[in-house]
């Protein structure tokens, strides 16, 4: 089911998660901005959404990559 994420280089997506993820970097990074619009329950715009899922789904795919890693290790 995750042989798709064994095949992505962990550095590829560490760079897409540095550069996509916390795009713009100024005046902060979009989510950021989106994540506290979530926690104060004002995240409710489609583009917003859309906004959190382009910028944190880079970030979940580095998480799941270093879980995948240690799951894969501890076997």
């Amino acid at each position: 089911m995750f042989n798709w994420l064994d095949h992505l280089p962990l550095g590829l997506l560490l760079i897409i998660a540095l550069t996509l993820g916390l795009a713009p970097f100024v005046p902060e990074p979009h989510v950021w901005e989106k994540l506290k619009m979530l926690a104060a329950g004002t995240l409710v715009r489609p583009i917003d959404i859309f906004d959190l899922l382009l910028h944190g789904i880079p970030w979940l795919l580095v998480l799941a990559k270093l879980g995948r890693l240690g799951w894969v290790r501890m076997r």
